[in-house]
């Protein structure tokens, strides 16, 4: 990993740092030219500050308050670039939908650099800065409703502990995009220790350039896997981690009803990050066939799906690595952690939501009821898991009404409940610590489709207010948080007819 900046790239200390003096540098750019195309961000007309996260700021040792300034809105925009900054915009492939696409890159995304921060350095992106070699038939703008979507999911993800990648902040345009209509530009500037995806090494097999390949594969081996350099077969292992973590995110996903939209290959982080927010989805009445992605009419990326495409996306990296891997069977051995590190995580975390300490010989058979039941009342996913925390071990259909009325089939959540209570009775659960813990891992938030389309309808009137609050509000899932009892609601009626698709 690239050392931290050197003391005389630090401001003076009490000093507030300029956007000029940000000391940025980029890893990516020590690769051959063949890997991205060097250029500048394309300007936006008499931009606008929308919103900072903190939380992210901190990660590269900024104050969300300076990002407002003039110097860091023109920045973020794409409307200067620092003195240090080397903009660049990548090249990869990918299968798209199951199909392989050929070529694609980053088509409306600029990488200024990297910063230094207390946890290393991250990458830091313009999304939405304008028209790069790789935009196809796009104008290399995103919009201000999928850029809203972009930077609050962001966020909302990481106070959920799941891992992703990050948005520092949004700033927006009144220049005029076509979409389905006409819309506005925005720009959301996010980060992550690296963007280089599963795309990027089928981009140099499918081109049959194993020298490309291989320096690719060092390259992040170097950067972000060094522990993996004096492995017997380093790719190997390298594969292996990635596909270990790739299973650990989906875990995440599942157990907490988030749905992707659009696993192409070219969306999968090779760090095992939440990556690409696009027609994305949190569960609300539990349907496992549930699409998010208007798009997707052949259902590929459902909520069930999720768990065996992205190890179809495993087996796609480890096809594009074979050349240095050596052998199928090396390859198969490595791409064989998927399932077990999925099962593992899933099992621990559907134990904590349950509210389960100890492990017995049949809670899988009691998740399995539990899914059963939510699937067959379409139960609300987030409200189940959070009101489940409140029931008491000596409880009845009285005590349970806000829980209970979740479900239509009354009869068979009272049986389920009984069954429950009695698994609780047979570790000798306490009511206070079990509800405790449950609310430490089942969120009372989340960004729903609706509370985002709230902020962006006032967004598109000019009024970001509800942009900030929905941030501050998603930052704390866990908590209680009273005065906003309304956004844990369920959905209203209207939020059914909410379509998202690739569009963006």
């Amino acid at each position: 990993m690239p050392p931290a900046c050197p003391i005389h790239d630090r401001p003076r200390e009490g000093a507030a740092i300029t956007a000029d003096e940000l000391p940025f540098s980029n890893s990516f750019a020590e690769l051959p030219p063949a890997f991205y195309t060097r250029l500048m961000p394309t300007p936006l007309p008499a931009p606008y500050f929308i919103a900072a996260s903190a939380d992210a700021a901190a990660l590269v040792g900024l104050d969300a308050q300076t990002l407002a300034q003039d110097d860091f809105l023109a920045l973020f925009t794409g409307n200067r670039v620092a003195p240090r900054s080397q903009p660049l915009s990548a090249v990869y492939s990918g299968h798209q939908f199951g199909v392989w696409a050929g070529q694609l890159g980053d088509g409306r995304a600029i990488l200024l650099g990297e910063l230094p921060g207390p946890q290393g350095p991250m990458e830091l992106q313009l999304k939405g800065a304008g028209l790069t070699p790789y935009s196809r038939m796009g104008d290399g703008r995103a919009v201000l409703r999928s850029s809203i979507r972009e930077f609050l999911c962001s966020e909302a993800m990481a106070a959920l502990g799941i891992p992703t990648t990050r948005a520092l902040t949004i700033t927006g345009s009144h220049q005029r995009v076509m979409r389905e209509s006409v819309e506005t530009a925005a720009v959301v500037t996010r980060m992550a220790p690296s963007f280089v995806r599963f795309g990027s090494f089928e981009h140099w097999h499918y081109r049959n350039k194993q020298d490309e390949l291989r320096l690719l594969a060092d390259h992040v081996i170097q950067h972000w896997y060094p522990e993996l350099a004096g492995a017997a077969n380093p790719y190997k292992a390298f594969l292996a981690e990635v596909t270990r973590r790739t299973a650990v995110m989906i875990a995440h996903w599942q157990a907490v009803g988030f749905m992707h939209g659009v696993m192409n290959t070219d969306n999968m982080s090779i760090l095992g990050l939440t990556l690409d927010y696009g027609p994305f989805g949190f569960m609300e009445a539990f349907d496992a066939q549930h699409i998010c992605n208007h798009t997707d009419q052949g259902g590929r990326y459902s909520y069930a799906n999720q768990v065996p495409v992205g190890h179809w996306n495993c087996y796609a990296l480890g096809n594009a690595l074979l050349p240095l891997i050596g052998t199928p069977e090396d390859a198969e051995e490595a791409l064989d952690v998927y399932r077990p590190a999925f099962g593992a995580r899933l099992d621990e975390l559907l134990h904590a939501k349950l509210g389960l300490f100890d492990t017995r010989e049949d809670d899988g058979a009691l998740f399995d009821a539990t899914f059963g039941l939510l699937q067959a009342n379409h139960a609300d996913f987030t409200l189940f898991f959070r009101r489940l925390g409140e029931l008491r071990l000596e409880g009845g259909p009285d005590g349970d009404a806000p829980l209970r009325d979740l479900f239509i089939d009354r009869a068979a959540f009272d049986a389920w409940a009984a069954r429950y209570r009695a698994r609780l009775r047979a570790e000798h659960s306490v009511d206070e610590r079990r509800r405790a813990a449950m609310h430490r891992t089942n969120p009372k938030y989340v960004l729903r489709n609706y509370l985002a389309q709230n902020a962006i309808e006032q967004a598109q009137n000019g009024d970001y207010a509800e942009v900030r609050k929905l941030l501050a509000i998603l930052e704390r899932p866990f908590d209680e948080q009273p005065e906003h009892d309304t956004y844990a609601a369920l959905p209203p009626d209207w939020a059914a007819h909410l379509e998202v698709s690739c569009s963006s």
